[in-house]
């Protein structure tokens, strides 16, 4: 069985035969940092408590919130048995902790099931987990991307993907989805557009921004 090293290993050599450009990159940088778990409820509650905040401040709030429970990370139903109020004192806002609650309902009620997102297509994962308040498609690309490890995501809307592809390969202004979907295919990413897109982030010296 091939391993995760090997994999990524495998997606850096293909792009970098099949994109020029990208292969500069991928010639000065190593192999990509990231690999998945599958502690997919854990992720998605931190996910909503990260957004547009910087590393220091999530890491600060996300620490504030996993002290106001007994348990090493609260369950679903110890989220719901919290007060708004509780949140807040911990530095969330009234949004995500409502948010994180609906989050919690959710797996409750089985409108969302952990138990068999490996058997979806990245579509089928977006389309169920979309259903969540405060999740969007940004973040389940983050998701698929570096908690499930699926190997061909492009997160068009990504400010840094955006940015970098700008820069990478000297357009006259940021590109938007069609011409990200664009270069990609033109540059035959598929199928390994997650890799081509850390390389894109490494390129900027950045982590995946909104």
């Amino acid at each position: 069985m091939t391993t995760w090293s090997e994999q990524l290993a495998e997606g850096a050599a293909y792009l970098a035969d099949a994109d020029p450009i990208l292969g500069e990159v991928i010639q000065r940088a190593p192999l990509p940092s990231f690999s998945p778990h599958k502690n997919y409820y854990q992720e998605l509650v931190e996910s909503i408590i990260s957004q547009q905040l910087s590393v220091k401040a999530a890491a600060t709030i996300l620490k504030r919130f996993r002290e106001l429970f007994s348990a090493d990370f609260p369950l679903p139903e110890d989220i719901l048995a919290q007060d708004i109020e509780v949140y807040r004192s911990a530095g969330l806002s009234r949004q995500k902790a409502s948010y994180i609650r609906d989050l919690a309902e959710k797996v409750l009620d089985g409108t969302v099931k952990f138990d068999h997102l490996d058997t979806l297509s990245n579509q089928e994962v977006i389309d169920e987990l979309v259903q969540i308040k405060g999740v969007g498609v940004w973040t389940i690309h983050m998701f698929l991307m570096f908690c499930m490890g699926r190997l061909d995501v492009l997160p068009t809307g990504d400010l840094g993907i955006r940015n970098g592809i700008q820069k990478l390969y000297a357009l006259p202004e940021r590109p938007g989805d069609t011409e990200i979907t664009h270069i990609a295919q033109e540059n035959n990413w598929h199928p390994y557009e997650t890799i081509a897109s850390w390389y894109i982030w490494h390129s900027l010296d950045n982590k995946p921004v909104l």
